[in-house]
């Protein structure tokens, strides 16, 4: 890690300021990181002078490690909770000040003043003129410059007053829309209780709690750790984690999430992931990456704002040539693109960030919504994203006059309950969903990939594979060959069940479809999505009759990984612009070959560290609402810029005609600005209330 460059500026036995040759990111990290340091008791930062004031207990051990801690910033599981620093507005108020004061002051006070007011800005326009960069700043210099060495203070110091107030009301735009996002985190508690060895219980600072210590959370307690439940018994509230409405049993055994809460009991947990690394904690990671990472249309719009101040200085110079009026000139600068331009596109991409997390769906930056709202071809894996990844019986076959469904069923059932096969708790679920009565029986038997048996009545019964009925125990079910066909054509997995030496019944079973699977599909080509396609390891017949069931317009079958790679991959060749929607490691290379990845809220780690959406809840449907959140985003930043161009355009023609006179384009330019921001902040919250909003924190 590169270390940063520190200075001390001043010091006193219990405080220290620091100055940092850091970016503003860089410094709010510095601080974070401070702050999470056992004997510091306060940091405050300050942007403007890139320093640091540190307050702590005085020893020289806590002195070294916050001089060590500042030059290598770490990345805290605490870091992202930290608001930013609020916007200063003193600069503000002197311009304030400096515009009122010069309409009464003799002409060498209001000079001396206004010089006070505007030398900053001209210094940094003159620094980038000498750079050779045409900038914003650049023009304001010449914006208020002008007016400043002509004797006309009021105009200088009045437009002053409105570029800062401008810039005021950006900083705090900015802000605000980090803090919409920043609100959804839950923040960590201080302290945690953890249980010794000897069975004593011990309170410690959040930030020291380690892996492998065992954690208790009571009711009303917040679950600071990622881990699995020891001892105890709670209802656990993960609606800010998972989006599952209703509070979980959990006991001895279960998965503990950090930020669940704990309304009722008491648990024991072992902790195997903390900090940052919870699921919490990555959560705020990828918020955090999110809020520093541009997209590609924020770098564009920013160029592209940047080139338009050479449209303000070569229409100054076309005035001048044309008229050599000087004020027509001044109200010309006064008329800036950039601002609105480039400001506007960054605080639409946060405020869609922060809707979309309340409504169940995190993304992790403003690129993966821009690539959401162009794609026309969306890309499903099969198993736990179609469906929920667990099998369901759909027909029952029986073979003997003998017995009927139920009593099969009631059979394999009270079998079955001793596997964790999902085929055979498949069968579980439906004897328990027909209350079923338990069949009494002997030891059970697993033969390992084959089967089950278990005498049942004086009789020997066995299920499990064709293979080992058929060809291991030579039992015949030719009597079933059609009935076989049917069912294996129409994609599902059989289970075959015998009586001594006797076929008594087959059992089909599937995924479990979605509810939601076929809706959600139909609500996607009406957004626009071109191509619905499945990749599945599946075999091709009932890879085929899923497919055919659900309308997909193609599948690929027998997959492997690097195969949805290289599908994705030939699909981008021919010009289509992918979602692909996943949730198993083996999604992981399609998740990042496509143009933006969505993962389910089950999914494995590595999907959801590579996948640039992550749905919250477990629902296709949110596929759909985040969809519809990016083409809305994307359609509110280009009308914002052609309302940006197109009355700035206008009030430019008006400088340059002479209609409108310094002050009032200056006036115009602003407040044309200040709208399209409040429009990009504001204008998706009608939409978030359209759509409705699900969660209150992450």
């Amino acid at each position: 890690m590169t270390a940063t460059a520190l200075e001390i500026v001043h010091e006193l036995p219990k405080r220290l300021r620091l100055r940092l040759a850091a970016s503003p990111e860089v410094l709010a990290r510095a601080a974070a990181s401070l702050r999470d340091l056992p004997g510091v008791s306060e940091v405050r930062a300050n942007r403007a002078c890139a320093s640091l004031a540190v307050s702590y207990d005085g020893q020289t051990e806590t002195r070294e490690a916050i001089l060590a801690r500042a030059r290598h910033p770490l990345t805290t599981a605490r870091e992202a909770w930290q608001a930013p620093a609020a916007a200063n507005p003193t600069r503000l108020t002197f311009a304030a000040a400096a515009a009122v004061a010069s309409l009464f002051m003799p002409v060498p006070l209001a000079r001396a003043i206004t010089l006070a007011n505007v030398a900053g800005v001209v210094l940094r326009g003159a620094a980038q003129a000498l750079r050779a960069t045409l900038k914003t700043d650049a023009l304001d210099a010449l914006a208020i410059g002008l007016p400043t060495a002509r004797g006309e203070f009021v105009t200088a110091n009045v437009a002053r007053f409105l570029l800062e107030l401008a810039g005021y009301i950006e900083t705090t735009t900015v802000q605000r829309s980090d803090e919409l996002l920043r609100s959804l985190l839950l923040k960590p508690p201080d302290d945690v209780w953890i249980e010794r060895d000897d069975g004593e219980l011990a309170r410690v600072p959040f930030a020291e709690l380690k892996g492998g210590e065992r954690v208790v959370v009571g009711a009303g307690e917040t679950i600071p750790v990622d881990g699995h439940v020891q001892t105890g018994d709670a209802y656990v509230d993960q609606s800010t984690v998972t989006g599952e409405s209703l509070p979980l049993p959990r006991g001895a055994g279960d998965q503990a999430l950090a930020g669940g809460v704990v309304t009722a009991g008491r648990l024991v947990i072992l902790a195997e992931r903390v900090g940052a690394a919870t699921t919490t904690g990555r959560i705020a990671g990828y918020i955090q990456e999110g809020l520093d990472r541009p997209s590609n249309i924020q770098t564009a719009s920013s160029a592209l704002a940047d080139k338009r101040v050479g449209i303000t200085l070569a229409s100054a110079g076309a005035v001048f040539a044309l008229t050599g009026d000087l004020r027509r000139i001044e109200s010309v600068f006064m008329v800036d693109y950039s601002c609105a331009v480039k400001l506007g596109t960054p605080i639409a991409i946060k405020s869609a960030m922060y809707r979309a997390a309340r409504m169940g769906c995190l993304v992790k930056s403003g690129s993966a919504i821009e690539a959401l709202a162009g794609i026309d071809t969306v890309v499903f894996d099969k198993t736990g994203t179609l469906t929920h990844n667990t099998l369901e019986v759909t027909d029952i076959c029986p073979l003997d006059r003998d017995i009927d469904e139920e009593r099969v069923a009631a059979m394999i059932a009270s079998l079955g309950e001793h596997t964790s096969h999902p085929i055979a708790r498949a069968v579980v679920q439906l004897a328990e969903k027909r209350h079923l009565a338990h069949i009494p029986h002997e030891e059970v038997s697993f033969i390992v990939g084959h089967g089950v048996e278990a005498r049942v009545e004086g009789r020997r019964i066995r299920f499990g594979s064709r293979h080992f009925l058929e060809d291991d125990e030579r039992v015949s079910f030719a009597g079933a060959r059609d009935r076989v066909k049917t069912l294996e054509a129409e994609g599902k997995s059989l289970l075959y069940i015998a009586a001594d030496n006797r076929p008594i019944a087959v059992f089909a079973l599937r995924d479990r479809l979605r509810a939601e699977s076929a809706e959600t599909l139909a609500r996607l080509r009406a957004q626009g999505v071109k191509r619905l396609i499945m990749i599945t390891g599946d075999r091709q017949a009932p890879a085929m009759a899923f497919a055919k069931m659900l309308g997909l317009d193609a599948v690929h079958y027998e997959q492997r990984p690097e195969d949805k790679a290289r599908v994705i991959a030939a699909l981008k060749q021919e010009g289509c612009r992918i979602a692909y929607v996943g949730d198993g490691v083996n999604d992981g290379p399609g998740l990042m070959e496509a143009d933006v990845g969505v993962s389910m809220p089950r999914a494995a780690d590595i999907a959801r560290a590579t996948a640039g959406i992550v749905l919250l809840e477990d629902r296709l449907d949110s596929l759909v609402t985040i969809l519809s959140l990016a083409q809305n985003t994307m359609r509110l930043i280009h009308s914002n810029f052609a309302v940006a161009v197109g009355v700035n355009t206008a009030i430019l023609a008006g400088a340059a005609s002479g209609v409108l006179a310094p002050v009032a384009s200056a006036a115009l330019h602003n407040g044309a600005t200040i709208a399209v921001l409040l429009r990009a902040l504001l204008g998706g919250r009608s939409t978030q209330q359209g759509l409705g909003s699900g969660h209150r924190g992450i």
